[in-house]
């Protein structure tokens, strides 16, 4: 999930210590003169943030950089994000995430997403690549006011199969849990593993994997999708009261990615009151 700094201009780090890294990231923002700013910055650990951009007026585009360059065992990422009344922020990675193979020790990646009344985030990372014989386990809470807005997605690629490795060894531990004024809309945890990720019932061998979250979302944001979709495979959405979860495996990560960005361009408009305005770091 959280990306590293290849080709963003910023030194990779020498080395990694022995017990791995322990990196925590606070992000809050505020509404303030007509359009969100990053009121409040705080990190210690290599996870960090780059200056703030502003390509559709008002709202907040912010990228989450990790230095090492990937998650390896023994590393605990932490990540706690504030929108307050009425901010709008975006936060994206400037490149895909990455586990590495562990001989037996957990990395561990936490997030942590609080709205107020009236504020609208969109998560978006670049998809995380998790390599054949990872060890880790994610987690990712959201808190929503009554009538906050919140775009999310999770993207996930299970070895490598552009060098023929598989996903035979490892474990992937995810889980979401979205809940709105103290009541749970949405929770999963999902194993994957060898068995999970070339059973039937699992991902067939399927390397990439995903879940689009939009809320609120109403029936003609369904029937949109759902006409997107036609008679695609593995390609599926649904509407839980008013948050629309939309799922899809895919051969390839990028072409699962694609379906996702276009996903995302139907609902934005009613889900944030914006037209799709892609990230820069994007087309990079």
């Amino acid at each position: 999930m959280f990306a590293d700094l290849k080709n963003t201009g910023i030194a990779h780090a020498k080395s990694i210590p022995a017990q791995g890294w322990k990196a925590k990231l606070e992000l809050g923002f505020a509404h303030k003169n007509g359009k969100t700013v990053l009121a409040h910055r705080s990190h210690y650990g290599p996870l960090m943030v780059q200056r703030p951009f502003y390509p559709e007026g008002g709202v907040c585009h912010v990228y989450v950089l990790h230095p090492p360059g990937g998650i390896v065992a023994g590393d605990h990422l932490s990540l706690n994000v504030s929108a307050g009344q009425y901010s709008h922020a975006l936060i994206t990675t400037p490149a895909a995430g990455k586990f590495y193979r562990s001989p037996g020790e957990q990395a561990v990646q936490t997030v942590s997403i609080k709205l107020s009344e009236g504020a609208a985030l969109e998560w978006l990372p670049q998809e995380t690549i998790i390599y054949q014989g990872a060890q880790l386990r994610s987690a990712v809470k959201v808190e929503l006011a009554a009538d906050a807005r919140f775009i999310a997605w999770e993207i996930l690629s299970l070895g490598r199969p552009a060098c023929n490795e598989r996903f035979e060894v490892g474990l992937a531990d995810m889980s979401w849990q979205i809940f709105c004024q103290n009541r749970p809309l949405f929770l999963e945890r999902l194993q994957l593993d060898a068995k999970a990720f070339s059973a039937s019932w699992g991902l067939r061998g399927l390397s990439a994997c995903g879940t689009l979250f939009a809320r609120p979302a109403d029936a003609e944001n369904l029937a949109a999708v759902q006409q997107l979709i036609g008679d695609a495979a593995d390609r599926g959405v649904t509407l839980i009261d008013n948050m629309l979860v939309c799922r899809a495996l895919d051969s390839r990560n990028d072409r699962l990615r694609g379906f996702f960005e276009q996903v995302w361009a139907i609902v934005r408009p009613d889900t944030v009151q914006r037209k799709a305005c892609a990230p820069r770091i994007w087309a990079t």
